[in-house]
């Protein structure tokens, strides 16, 4: 199997799994969202990131080759992790493979869990398997660079050779930024997962490179369709109300 070693996946796999209940002594883990801090006795291999996030009894996220959904359940300050976990199976080099292989035995074998300062860490038989840092979802201050744009035609585009395209927030529902040809603005309204976006206006420059300006129209487009987003690690996602990828970024160095 590329990409998630046997091992791992077998591991998902036999983690026993019983239904619990939270409890109110407790804060509840669903809904929250976390960046990988830190693996004991292991230094983080630079250029990746690794995530989860906990909603509605499923763990998914990113071990930092693969992405992976898997069943969770709480009672209290006791956390189960799996079986039936499912991912990706790209191929990354052996440090990041192995870097994952101990992520995802981390959460697997994770008996208990606690929540202090802005900080997860998850435990098995009292000793930290895994440390995460809470993820913003705040937009504000944040600037990208599009990856991906719906062409509206039922696809994603990879963003024209030789373009940029990208987004910046700013405080008071301000945005700014490059459709690739022209410079634009807009403004948006954003309240947890939601966001939407008022049609932008632009400069009205002409570029004769192919397909510059039928990239421009779709990322305009895209963006009035947008309806929520999701940040993870480094990653932004725009979705409209139908769940397809309206555009994916990338975060800007620096932001």
């Amino acid at each position: 199997m590329k990409g998630m070693p046997v091992a791992v996946t077998a591991l998902i796999a036999v983690v026993g799994f019983s239904p619990m209940a939270s409890s109110d002594e407790t804060p509840s883990l669903n809904g929250t969202a976390w960046v990988l801090a830190a693996l004991p006795n292991a230094s983080l291999v630079a250029g990746t990131t690794a995530t989860v996030r906990f909603e509605n009894g499923r763990v998914s996220g990113s071990d930092g080759c693969n992405r992976f959904s898997a069943p969770y359940s709480t009672q209290g300050s006791a956390i189960q992790i799996g079986p039936g976990g499912a991912s990706t199976q790209m191929s990354c080099t052996p440090e990041i493979t192995r870097q994952a292989e101990v992520f995802m035995a981390a959460l697997t074998g994770a008996k208990t869990w606690r929540m202090a300062d802005g900080r997860l860490e998850l435990l098995g038989a009292g000793a930290i398997l895994a440390s995460f840092a809470a993820q913003s979802q705040s937009l504000a201050g944040t600037s990208w660079e599009a990856t991906g744009i719906n062409n509206g035609k039922g696809g994603v585009a990879s963003v024209v050779a030789g373009t940029q395209v990208t987004i910046a927030f700013a405080d008071g529902g301000k945005v700014a930024g490059s459709a690739g040809c022209n410079r634009f603005t807009t403004t948006y309204k954003a309240a947890g997962e939601k966001l939407s976006f008022t049609p932008a206006a632009a400069t009205r420059m002409m570029c004769a490179a192919t397909g510059v300006m039928e990239q421009e129209h779709a990322f305009l487009k895209a963006l009035e369709s947008v309806a929520t987003m999701r940040i993870e690690g480094d990653q932004l996602e725009m979705r409209s109300a139908d769940g397809a990828l309206a555009a994916s970024f990338k975060r800007s160095s620096g932001s």
